[in-house]
């Protein structure tokens, strides 16, 4: 099943005045923005332009693939609020409106969450150019190269058109009531959830202890050698086991099908008196002709195919390796394969660096190129928690306390 994340706002320079609204439809898994709408809608209030925002951008999804998952994201607490169920809905300009959005994909299949203002430019940035075109009398349009596509050009956001006093005053005001009515989850002590919840699907993430290729930061994927766990790594893996040991929440052990893996897996697996099961969806990336070579060495024997891969997820490696997207992808595959089978249980996935850090990428929704900001070090433990509403939480990353 696809996943889109869908961004929508919208804003009325007067409140009610003239008003405008911008959705973007983004691939979920390889942050790739897919649609783009935008429209002046003549005079209303901003929780109008907002509501037909998410109309716009739910039924560009929808166009895109009717069978899709979707992630909602918005900075109006009010319209998160209402749409999650958790506050009513009381104006009756708005009611129409949620009910129009409700009847775009099935319940179970989308969920909304709130975002600060601040990360929401894309949106942002599209309500005021269809306001902005609204004052010259014109309809708002993508540029001519790109009408009926689904893709967007490269456009940095631009510089918010300032309103009229009370429009982006009653959005504040919106937040404020959302934080006074709506009550935080109360903190875990540990790798669960609160348990208003229900409990959810954990996660927890290892990294294979070192091999002889890991202090020489060597590409070491699924298409090189194999290598095993040096003297090192078998140590590292015991320690870890140790720490798991102590803990005592893993209640499943799923391993990648690379050795490394598979001899860390069966340590801690001997300690805890668990089995270990292999998936193929956590193997590492296949780095192609650069398996086993350090990163200068990729620089200096294939310049043109690095510089291309670190600007582009969709770039091989040199000699068809996989992609980051295509990771990802397989990745995201994997996660819902294993949620699905180990529904409300604690499970450690014995996995690898690039597969890791895309399950804490996507569970974060942060963009491709965060994988080159990640730090992960060998037999370092992550945590993941899943929720039955669709969405996921960071508890741990990069844990190596039991290490020292």
């Amino acid at each position: 099943m696809r996943e889109f994340i869908v961004e929508a706002d919208g804003g009325s320079r007067g409140n009610p005045g003239p008003a405008g609204y911008g959705a973007v439809v983004i691939d979920a898994v390889t942050g790739e923005t897919l649609a783009e709408r935008a429209e002046y809608i003549g005079i209303a209030t901003n929780n109008v332009a907002e509501y037909r925002g998410l109309v716009a951008g739910l039924r560009a999804a929808h166009e895109l693939d009717p069978a899709a998952r979707v992630r909602v994201r918005m900075d109006s607490k009010l319209v998160v609020e209402q749409l999650s169920g958790r506050w009513k809905i009381k104006h009756p300009d708005l009611k129409p409106l949620a009910a129009e959005a409700a009847r775009v994909f099935p319940p179970d299949r989308i969920t909304y969450e709130w975002m600060p203002r601040e990360q929401n430019k894309h949106a942002d940035r599209l309500a005021n150019e269809a306001m902005d075109a609204g004052k010259r009398g014109e309809q708002w349009s993508p540029p001519a190269a790109l009408k009926g596509r689904g893709e967007l050009r490269d456009q940095a956001p631009q510089p918010r058109t300032p309103t009229t006093p009370g429009g982006e005053a009653a959005k504040t005001e919106d937040d404020a009531r959302a934080a006074r009515n709506v009550a935080t989850p109360a903190p875990s002590t540990g790798w669960g959830a609160a348990p208003d919840m229900g409990a959810p699907t954990t996660f927890v993430l290892l990294r294979h202890g070192e091999t002889p290729l890991t202090p020489q930061k060597r590409f070491s994927g699924s298409g090189g050698t194999d290598p095993s766990l040096s003297d090192v790594g078998l140590e590292q893996a015991e320690r870890v086991a140790a720490a798991l040991a102590a803990r005592g929440t893993v209640q499943a052990i799923v391993a990648s099908p690379l050795t490394r893996t598979r001899q860390t897996a069966a340590a801690v697996a001997a300690r805890l008196g668990l089995d270990v099961a292999i998936e193929d969806g956590l193997r590492e990336t296949d780095f192609g002709a650069w398996e086993g070579l350090t990163f200068g060495e990729v620089q200096e024997r294939y310049p043109e195919d690095l510089k291309t891969w670190l600007a582009s997820p969709k770039a091989e490696p040199t000699g068809g390796g996989e992609s980051f997207a295509a990771t990802a992808r397989r990745i995201a595959t994997t996660r819902d394969k294993l949620i699905a089978s180990y529904a409300g249980r604690t499970v450690l996935l014995v996995s690898h660096v690039t597969p890791i850090k895309s399950l804490v990428r996507l569970a974060i929704g942060a963009p491709p190129e965060s994988l080159y900001r990640m730090e992960l070090s060998a037999a370092s433990l992550s945590a993941v928690a899943y929720y039955a509403d669709g969405n996921a939480s960071l508890r741990l990353f990069n844990d190596t306390s039991h290490l020292r």
